[in-house]
C-alpha cells in the first residue's frame, strides 16, 4: 500500500464533502492548459504518483480512477499500484469516458467539483451537458490544493528575457501587424492569448517556467490600439522592461487579468473556448460580444518563415554531429558493460552541451532497453535503471532545445542479437515511416489522411500504436505543438508548406520490446497537378537510421532507394563537422543497402 497517497485521497475527499461535492476531477494542466507545467500545477501527480504529462483523476466518495492514454498504460498501472486508484485505458472498448463514469457513479441532484481555471470553457461546458443526462452539476470552486499540498511548489519566477529577431525571423511588430490583420477579418477588437508558447512567439520573448519548455507564465490581450502583458513583476527584468516599453506593450500583474477583463471597453473580443480557462472565459466583461473562434496566432506560428527554416536546418546540423558521436561513443562502449539507461542519458546531454547554441533538452530522454522500450514514455529511475548488454534494442528518444530550433528524434539501436520477431517489428516500423516521408499530397490534406500511410504495414499483421504519428514542433518553442498533427483523430487543420511536423510510426510488445523511428519533417511544395497544387516532406533530421535491424528482403526497390539517399544525405551535411575516426564510424554507419 501506498499510505501517502492513500491519505492525500482521503484529505481530498473530506475537503470536498465539507463543501457538498460529491466528485472532484483534477487534469494534467495548468490555468494556460498546457501540455508541460510547472511543479506549482502538478497536482494529478501529487493526489496520484502517476508521472506522465497527460492523464485525469477522478476522486468520488468511494472511487479514485486515472485516466490515461496508451502511451502511459504500462507507466501508471506500475505507479498507481497499491493506492486503490483504477486505471481506465483512454480508447480502448469497454473504457467509460469521464462523464460516462460520474452519470454511473453520481445521484440526481450530486455535484461535481472542479478548480476552473484547470479546464478550458469548451470543456465545461461539454461536461456539463453531458452531466445534464443525469441532473448532476458542475460546480467550480478554488483550487483545492492550495490547503491541501503542505509543501507545494511556489509559482515559477525565474526572468523572462528577449528573442533575439535573427532567430525569430520576424520582429514583434511585424508579428502583431499580421495578427491584427487577421483580428480584423474576424470582427474582433480584442484578442485573448492565454496559451503560453503563442505570447512567447508574439512578443518575441522566452522564459523558464516549464520544464524543457522556454514559455513564460502571463496572458496577453492585444488591443486594436493597445497590447497587454499580464506576467509576474519580478520575472520583468530592466532589458526585459526597455523592451516591453519601446514596443508599447503594457505590463500588468499576472493576477490581474480576470479584473482587466471584467471591465473591458472593448466590445468584440475573439477568444478561443478551447483553449481558455474557464475561469478567465467567465471573466469577460458582459457587455463584451464574445467571437468564439481560433487564435491566429496559433496558424501563424506554425508556419516557419525563411530565417526560422535556416536556423532549424543549422540546429539539426549541430544535433546529429553531437547524436554521431554518441553512437560512436554507444557501441563503443556497451561491450564494457558498465553503461546503464541513465549513464547515457547523462552522456547524450554532454555531447549536445558541447554544441553552439545549445539551451538544454526539449524534454525528458526516454532511454528504454529492451522491455523498457515497450513503455512509450519511460523515464529510468535509480530504481529501474537498466544495464546495457551487447543483445537486443535500446530506444532512445530525446531532443535539444538550441537558439535556433528546437529538434526531436528517435532511434532504435541494436546493441547485439536480436530475435527474427524484433528484425520483422523494426522493418516494418521503417517501412511505415518511409511510406510517411516519401508521400505526396494535394493541398488541403489533413493528417489524418496520411496517418494511414505509416500504420499499414503493421496494420497487416494486426498489429498498431494508439499514440499519433506526428505532432508540431515549435521554433525554440514546446516540443508538442499544434494546430497540425498526423493521427488517426480526426484534425481539420490542413498541412501547409513550412510546418514542422513529426514522423515516428511504433510498435511496443509489454515484456519484450518497444521500436519507434522518428525524424522531424517539413512540409514543402511539391509543384502543381491535376486539381491544383500538390505537397510532400522534407526529412530535416540528420542521424544515421541503425541498419543492423533491418531485414533486406522485406523493403522494397523505392524504401532502399530512399533510405540510402537519406543515408547519403546524412553523411554528406555532418562529416565535415567530425575527425577522421568519426567520419569513419558514420561512412560505415551509413553504408548503402
Amino acid at each position: 500500500m501506498n499510505p501517502t497517497i492513500n491519505e492525500r485521497i482521503a484529505a481530498l475527499r473530506a475537503y470536498i464533502a465539507s463543501k457538498d461535492i460529491q466528485a472532484f476531477i483534477i487534469p494534467s494542466t495548468d490555468p494556460h492548459l498546457s501540455e508541460y507545467v510547472a511543479s506549482h500545477w502538478q497536482s494529478r501527480e501529487w493526489i496520484s504518483g502517476f508521472t506522465g504529462s497527460a492523464g485525469t483523476v477522478v476522486v468520488t466518495a468511494g472511487e479514485a480512477g486515472l485516466w490515461t492514454d496508451s502511451r502511459y498504460f504500462l507507466q501508471a498501472a506500475q505507479q498507481i499500484e497499491g493506492t486503490g486508484i483504477v486505471l481506465y485505458k483512454e480508447m480502448l472498448p469497454g473504457t467509460p469516458d469521464i462523464p460516462a463514469f460520474l452519470n454511473s457513479r453520481l445521484q440526481e441532484g450530486d455535484t461535481v467539483g472542479i478548480d476552473g481555471k484547470m479546464f478550458s470553457a469548451a470543456a465545461v461546458e461539454h461536461l456539463q451537458k453531458e452531466l445534464d443526462k443525469s441532473r448532476i452539476h458542475v460546480k467550480s470552486i478554488a483550487d483545492p490544493m492550495q490547503l491541501l499540498w503542505s509543501d507545494r511548489p511556489a509559482m515559477p519566477s525565474e526572468p523572462a528575457y528577449v528573442y533575439d529577431t535573427k532567430y525569430a525571423g520576424k520582429s514583434f511588430a511585424e508579428k502583431l501587424t499580421a495578427v491584427r490583420k487577421e483580428m480584423e477579418a474576424a470582427g474582433a477588437e480584442a484578442l485573448l492569448l492565454p496559451a503560453l508558447d503563442e505570447i512567447a512567439w508574439l512578443l518575441n520573448i522566452r522564459g523558464n517556467d516549464v520544464h524543457c519548455n522556454p514559455v513564460a507564465v502571463s496572458y496577453l490581450l492585444v488591443e486594436k490600439q493597445g497590447v497587454h502583458y499580464f506576467i509576474q513583476p519580478r520575472k520583468v527584468t530592466a532589458g526585459l522592461a526597455s523592451y516591453l516599453n519601446a514596443n508599447g506593450i503594457s505590463v500588468h500583474a499576472y493576477e490581474e487579468i480576470e479584473d482587466y477583463l471584467r471591465n473591458l471597453t472593448s466590445r468584440n473580443i475573439l477568444v478561443n473556448p478551447a483553449k481558455t480557462n474557464y475561469a478567465i472565459y467567465s471573466a469577460i466583461r458582459p457587455g463584451c460580444r464574445i467571437i468564439e473562434g481560433a487564435s491566429p496566432v496559433t496558424l501563424l506560428k506554425a508556419v516557419r518563415n525563411e530565417q526560422e527554416i535556416a536556423g532549424l536546418h543549422a540546429a539539426m546540423q549541430r544535433d546529429g554531429v553531437a547524436l554521431v558521436k554518441f553512437l560512436k561513443w554507444l557501441e563503443e562502449a556497451v561491450p564494457a558493460g558498465r553503461e546503464t539507461e541513465i549513464s547515457i542519458d547523462r552522456k547524450l546531454h554532454a555531447f549536445r552541451a558541447e554544441q553552439p547554441l545549445y539551451m538544454g533538452e526539449s524534454f525528458d530522454t526516454i532511454a528504454g532497453y529492451k522491455a523498457h522500450g515497450a513503455i512509450v514514455h519511460y523515464e529510468a529511475t535509480p530504481e529501474t535503471d537498466a544495464a546495457l548488454k551487447p543483445e537486443g534494442f535500446l530506444l532512445l528518444d530525446s531532443g535539444a532545445q538550441y537558439l535556433d530550433g528546437t529538434t526531436d528524434i528517435t532511434r532504435t539501436i541494436a546493441l547485439g542479437n536480436l530475435t527474427e520477431e524484433e528484425k520483422t517489428d523494426y522493418t516494418l516500423i521503417l517501412k511505415g515511416h518511409i511510406a510517411l516521408a516519401t508521400a505526396v499530397f494535394p493541398e488541403g490534406t489533413r493528417g489524418a489522411q496520411l496517418d494511414v500511410l505509416a500504420r499499414m504495414p503493421i496494420w497487416k499483421r494486426h498489429m498498431n500504436y494508439l499514440h499519433g504519428t506526428g505532432h508540431g514542433v515549435g521554433h525554440f518553442l514546446n516540443v508538442h505543438e499544434g494546430p497540425q498533427s498526423i493521427r488517426m483523430n480526426e484534425n481539420p487543420i490542413a498541412l501547409q508548406p513550412g510546418m514542422v511536423t513529426s514522423n515516428e510510426p511504433g510498435v511496443y510488445k509489454a515484456g519484450s520490446h518497444g521500436i519507434r523511428t522518428e525524424n522531424l519533417m517539413l512540409t514543402v511544395a511539391a509543384g502543381e497537378g491535376m486539381f491544383g497544387n500538390y505537397l510532400k516532406f522534407e526529412t530535416l533530421t540528420l542521424c544515421p537510421i541503425c541498419r543492423k535491424g533491418i531485414i533486406r528482403e522485406m523493403l522494397t526497390a523505392e524504401e532502399t532507394g530512399w533510405l540510402n539517399e537519406y543515408h547519403r544525405t546524412v553523411y554528406e551535411k555532418l562529416s565535415p563537422y567530425l575527425d577522421n575516426d568519426e567520419k569513419e564510424w558514420l561512412k560505415e554507419a551509413c553504408k548503402a543497402i
